[in-house]
């Protein structure tokens, strides 16, 4: 299991406006809003870190055209920041029902679909998703992913550009995710996750060379640390709703 790229709800300046778009390159990070997919509905843009990455998102119509459901109700109510956390898996259909044995009520894993010109075409993507619960006391999930195969894993690193790799950053080192867990959210991770320790108020979670910590608090917010290896950046640290994107 490795962290795989988070979804971010984004008002319509971040995949426009271009000195928002100076302040992405100013950390080191290639970014071209325009190059997403997407139809009437919904935009896409990607920035690229590696083999990791962040999906922002901008629901344009009422049903979203063709985005998951609860996320555009969610984004219709006001929703910016972390909305869906994807971790990727090498077996989707064994976790799925390792989670179902510890009653966790996660979906069954189903490709992405989504229709676009005027609904008349559809596009499914080579990718199995299942989606846990929606944390009680942080407006995200958690949700798995694999790849159909070496073929499609292949397809899908030649849309990786531009990638952050360019510029010295590798990768997500830890993402560190601020809030109240409550007891069912403490639950999820547990059942989740097989490596993890606790520390005081903070659960923290092993994934070979990444990291994800639960920290207590009262105030919801992200820390995404990227692997940095080129110091010379003009600009430490980015803010992108409730993410605060920081090089290493």
């Amino acid at each position: 299991m490795k962290i795989d790229h988070l979804v971010v709800n984004v008002d319509s300046f971040v995949q426009e406006d271009k000195s928002f778009i100076k302040k992405v390159h100013s950390l080191g990070l290639p970014y071209e809003p325009k190059w997403g997919k997407g139809t009437r509905g919904f935009k896409v843009s990607n920035i690229w870190i590696g083999s990791e990455y962040f999906e922002l998102i901008r629901i344009k119509t009422i049903n979203g055209g063709g985005w998951i459901k609860s996320w555009t109700e969610d984004y219709h109510s006001g929703h910016r920041g972390l909305i869906g956390f994807a971790l990727e898996v090498d077996d989707i259909e064994a976790t799925y029902q390792k989670l179902l044995r510890q009653n966790i009520e996660v979906s069954a894993p189903e490709p992405l679909k989504y229709k676009w010109f005027f609904n008349l075409l559809s596009k499914t993507m080579p990718w199995k998703n299942s989606y846990l619960p929606k944390f009680e006391g942080m407006p995200f999930q958690f949700f798995l992913q694999q790849l159909n195969d070496e073929k499609s894993k292949a397809y899908m690193q030649q849309y990786m550009v531009p990638n952050s790799r360019e510029t010295n950053i590798n990768g997500i080192l830890e993402v560190r995710i601020y809030g109240i867990l409550t007891e069912h959210d403490k639950k999820i991770i547990k059942a989740l996750f097989q490596e993890y320790e606790i520390r005081d108020s903070t659960i923290i979670v092993s994934l070979g060379g990444q990291t994800i910590s639960f920290v207590e608090s009262e105030k919801h917010s992200i820390e995404v640390i990227l692997d940095c290896v080129n110091e010379e950046k003009s600009t430490k640290q980015l803010e992108i709703g409730n993410l605060i994107i920081k090089n290493s």
